[in-house]
């Protein structure tokens, strides 16, 4: 099997691509940067390098907000045809913290109480939430867009100068957790690594890229179910979630599609970029193996065969001269006997053998 990892060349996607190698017969490291997508009306191309992209059994495609169009138009492109961990969808939503939100409410998944207004009425919101509070860009990694406001004069100064920079925001309650965050890594139907992070002194972020430390953790039942359910929720089978214990319960704070290993693999001792290129690997043999069974599927529904579910059709053929022999599953089905006349339509890859009228 061939597979690629399209990313932007990070050191967890060297340890993801190393990780592949031992899986795939051949795998490509491929640069999103260097991916175009040429619409023309009747004409859809996808090249790397200005030249066509090779076919793949496997993409894992992945990077951050800056380049969400790009990874959503390369799988609306060829999902179905190959197999991605991420599905279309999951870009818009996981790199944008209104949608994850909004899916989330969706999916009746618990996360803190979140607040969406218009310029003109985020005052009065400001003027009713209880304090501290966060207020966050749609976009943006590693803690960079977050800002914690412990009072109305802050928040409204804030709200000010987001409102003179045109930035959009969304305003959020804030769960005390002295500075503690889950980090949950999901790999299909499992969370694979777990962390707890901690904020370093005077950082409410438990971000590893704004200081935070992990170390490892023991996620509860309610934990593993809620980060696999978020990221089924926005369509991606290999993500990580952010999750906060708080006195209501476990919480999703944001979906990360693109999560960093270093430090969790560090924390845990886990190899997840092995876990993540075995999954890989084991989920592009069975889309192989679904991918010939439904087309093998459809040419049977071509030549008017009905699949009998207890005795199925597929097969090999057997050969004896240059003859080919039917199956008694066949000769029962069809009827035909050594007495019928028949017609037979043959052309490549196909042939049509009809009882004579």
């Amino acid at each position: 099997m061939k597979a690629a990892l399209l990313s932007g060349g990070s050191i967890s996607s060297k340890w993801t691509f190393e990780a592949m190698k031992k899986h795939f017969d051949e795998v490509d490291d491929l640069r999103i940067k260097k991916i175009e997508v040429v619409m023309a009306g009747k004409s859809l191309e996808v090249l790397y390098e200005g030249k066509p992209l090779p076919h793949y059994d496997c993409i894992y495609a992945k990077g951050s907000f800056r380049y969400a169009s790009v990874l959503r138009t390369l799988t609306s492109v060829l999902y179905g045809e190959t197999y991605f961990p991420l599905t279309p969808v999951s870009f818009s939503l996981g790199h944008d913290k209104l949608l994850t939100h909004l899916e989330l409410q969706r999916h009746k998944i618990h996360m803190p109480k979140t607040y969406v207004a218009s310029t003109d009425s985020a005052k009065a919101i400001l003027d009713k939430v209880s304090y501290p509070i966060v207020m966050k860009f749609p976009s943006g990694t590693q803690g960079k867009g977050v800002m914690f406001a412990d009072s109305f004069s802050s928040a409204s100064s804030m709200l000010d100068a987001l409102v003179a920079l045109k930035q959009p925001f969304i305003i959020q309650e804030y769960i005390e957790t002295s500075g503690v965050d889950i980090r949950a890594i999901v790999v299909g139907d499992k969370v694979v690594a777990c962390m707890k992070r901690k904020a370093v002194e005077k950082e409410k972020r438990a971000n590893i890229h704004a200081g935070g430390k992990g170390e490892p953790y023991f996620a509860s039942p309610e934990v593993r179910k809620l980060a696999v359910d978020t990221a089924k929720a926005i369509g991606a089978e290999i993500c990580a979630v952010d999750i906060l214990e708080s006195p209501k319960g476990a919480l999703v704070i944001e979906v990360n599609l693109s999560p960093g290993l270093q430090e969790i693999t560090t924390a845990t001792k886990t190899d997840v970029a092995s876990k993540i290129a075995k999954y890989l690997y084991d989920r592009t043999d069975e889309f192989l193996s679904s991918t010939k069974k439904t087309g093998a599927a459809k040419i049977m529904q071509e030549l008017g065969i009905e699949k009998d579910e207890e005795n199925p059709l597929i097969t090999t053929l057997d050969m004896r001269s240059g003859r080919i022999l039917l199956s008694k599953i066949l000769t029962d089905k069809t009827g035909f006997d050594d007495k019928s006349d028949v017609v037979i339509k043959a052309e490549k890859n196909r042939l049509l053998i009809e009882k004579f009228k």
